[in-house]
């Protein structure tokens, strides 16, 4: 497979080492980073796949060891963090490797989070409203190297993670300044095996971030521009991975967008997550292909408020047509993909549809959605994507 997008080393918004073939690197940054016996976090399905015994082979030739935790559901809970922080001290580790898509990073974090907290202090009181951080022993936090498998969720270069109440079923989002990852490996060759419907749902995961912080009314030009950006790479490249996994140039971009939807939605979120992120706590839904079903519905919904914004996204990318050549692109772009057309294909009940806007209504999502949420608008919201 051959490729022509250089390797390259960024420091935006940490050390990013990305390029094919970086993987290779892996035992340095560990040492470099002050981990000498690491735990390699990563989820069920990758447990068995060569990708992730190249990766334990690399440490352990180094000499950092060979372990692995795996026992990652696809939305994250505390009891899976538990297990984790169990695996890490019974293992005597120092850091931990996140290897994975969004729930392997996420979790990842949360075991370097959480795993010398004192014993009074629950991962729930450190939830991303004010200044709960605060309440975590920053010394008490462990290093992490963060090694994405997808081209999605952007979570190697966040300074959160989510993670599921399993009495409840809310997703929470944990967040420290000192979760960044100390370094990021991006390597796309990591990305070929996914699934077809991974790489589809993963991908959508990617444009709903750059979509929503680009229609995000709050003010960060920063972000503004890196999100108008990265739904381009989306749209390009999407469709050509979809098509042909052993694209490393398309692979590659794709990769770049996942980071880069995670950095521009510091902007802020919307709509689409806070639909998305209950439908996943309840249902255990796919997060990126959630957010694919949704996403058409909630253009429109937030449309009073964005069309001159979209309009002026369709010139830069090339679609004619404005605001409704904008949505006719992504409604195509959910057909090739053959994202669900609707929640209810995915499963989703009409009863539980009170309970869900209830839910959507808490997630702080709501906060950076163009239109104002309420209990009305957003129950016909979750009617018009059934």
């Amino acid at each position: 497979m051959t490729h022509n997008v250089p390797n390259r080393n960024w420091s935006y918004p940490t050390a990013i080492k990305f390029g094919v073939g970086r993987i290779a690197e892996l035992a340095e940054h560990c040492r470099a980073s002050g981990i000498h016996k690491p735990l390699l976090v990563t989820d069920r399905a990758l447990a068995s796949l060569p990708i992730t015994a190249a990766a334990l082979d690399l440490l352990e030739g180094a000499g950092l060891g060979r372990a692995m935790f795996s026992e990652v559901d696809a939305n994250p809970t505390e009891i899976n963090m538990a297990a984790g922080i169990a695996a890490f001290k019974a293992g005597g580790h120092d850091g931990v490797i996140g290897f994975g898509g969004g729930s392997a990073l996420d979790l990842g974090k949360m075991i370097a989070l959480m795993a010398d907290q004192p014993a009074s202090l629950t991962v729930w009181e450190l939830e991303d409203i004010g200044d709960w951080w605060t309440r975590a022993d920053r010394a008490a936090i462990k290093p992490t190297i963060a090694v994405p498998t997808t081209a999605g969720t952007g979570s190697e270069v966040g300074r959160a993670g989510v993670l599921t109440n399993s009495v409840t079923h809310k997703k929470k989002i944990i967040w420290h300044p000192d979760l960044m990852a100390a370094v990021v490996i991006c390597d796309p060759a990591l990305t070929v095996g996914m699934p077809k419907f991974i790489t589809a749902g993963t991908g959508m995961d990617a444009l709903a971030h750059c979509l929503e912080a680009y229609c995000s009314p709050h003010y960060h030009p920063m972000g503004q521009g890196i999100a108008l950006e990265g739904m381009r790479l989306v749209f390009e490249n999407l469709p050509k991975v979809y098509a042909n996994p052993n694209d490393l140039d398309a692979r590659a971009h794709m990769m770049s967008a996942a980071a880069m939807g995670a950095v521009a939605f510091q902007k802020g979120l919307g709509a689409i997550h806070s639909l998305s992120h209950p439908i996943g706590a309840v249902y255990n839904t796919h997060h990126g292909t959630t957010n694919a079903v949704v996403m058409p519905m909630v253009l429109e919904f937030n449309r009073p408020a964005i069309e001159d914004k979209i309009k002026a996204a369709a010139a830069y990318l090339g679609f004619e047509g404005g605001f409704a050549g904008f949505h006719d692109q992504i409604m195509e772009l959910r057909t090739l993909l053959s994202i669900p057309e609707t929640l209810s294909a995915m499963g989703v009940q009409f009863a539980d549809l009170d309970m869900l806007t209830e839910m959507a209504l808490e997630d702080p999502s709501c906060g950076g959605n163009p239109v104002e949420m309420t209990a009305a608008n957003t129950r016909a919201l979750f009617d018009a994507c059934m």
